[in-house]
């Protein structure tokens, strides 16, 4: 990126995001979305989850100021030099998965997920579920509250609350996690190949419904759910220099 960028501001909607939002676009000016160089979003992961779906087919970097509370994918804010630091960045770049759902009234639905794609149980039974990848049945029954499956850039968020791996974010690689599994009972999980296909089928779907998530994204009653990479699709994350999307993932490794 070089010369006079032009800047589209978008905010989780907090008074202080908004607030801060006012005052940049006073000072750097608000360029429609269509003609944007970069979006800076002024919020937290959840807004930068939404941010990245919303231009994924446009090829527009998005450039993170944190206002919500964890903020791993968000640089720090400042109103000072923003075009300079704007040609500074170091930029990462993610693709998605993409999840097709067929659920019990025979329906096909299809999404994407930056972080991940979860099974979820949606009653107080526990869900069965069938894995299987690349065609071949690797597990014939998971007895479970969920199962996920994650892209290096989410690896840090639910799947490490989950136990899951973290994986360095430039890895070829998917993390297989099950969420509270009771059988088998001491499986912790798979890493995978991002070229791999991976089918879950539910068990005595009408009793033990189960729901998919793709990021913020949610079908219920599922009763088939193929993942895969999907790499005709990919954003651009921009981060300030030292504090990459790569280097914020090998630091978490090492976290107490």
């Amino acid at each position: 990126m070089s010369g006079n960028l032009h800047i589209h501001f978008t905010t989780n909607g907090s008074p202080e995001a908004n607030t801060a939002a006012d005052r940049l676009i006073a000072r750097y000016e608000q360029a429609p979305l269509k003609s944007a160089d970069v979006v800076v979003a002024l919020g937290g992961d959840g807004l930068m989850l939404q941010t990245l779906h919303r231009v994924m087919k446009t090829g527009i970097p998005v450039y993170g100021m944190n206002f919500g509370s964890v903020g791993f994918m968000m640089n720090g804010f400042s109103e000072d030099d923003l075009q300079q630091r704007l040609e500074a960045v170091q930029r990462t770049r993610i693709f998605p998965l993409s999840m097709q759902v067929l659920d019990t009234s025979g329906k096909t639905q299809v999404a994407l997920a930056l972080n991940e794609v979860s099974l979820f149980r949606s009653t107080y039974q526990a869900a069965k579920i069938q894995i299987i990848v690349d065609g071949e049945t690797r597990l014939d029954e998971l007895i479970c509250d969920g199962v996920l499956l994650s892209t290096p850039a989410g690896s840090t968020a639910y799947n490490l609350s989950a136990h899951g791996p973290i994986l360095p974010i430039e890895a070829q690689l998917l993390a297989l996690t099950p969420i509270s599994p009771f059988r088998p009972r001491r499986w912790r999980g798979a890493i995978l190949s991002n070229h791999a296909e991976v089918r879950f089928i539910t068990r005595e779907a009408e009793k033990r419904p189960v729901s998919a998530v793709a990021d913020n994204v949610e079908f219920q009653n599922v009763l088939e759910v193929t993942v895969k990479e999907d790499r005709t699709h990919g954003v651009t994350l921009l981060f300030d220099p030292g504090t990459s999307l790569e280097e914020r993932v090998l630091s978490e490794q090492f976290r107490f």
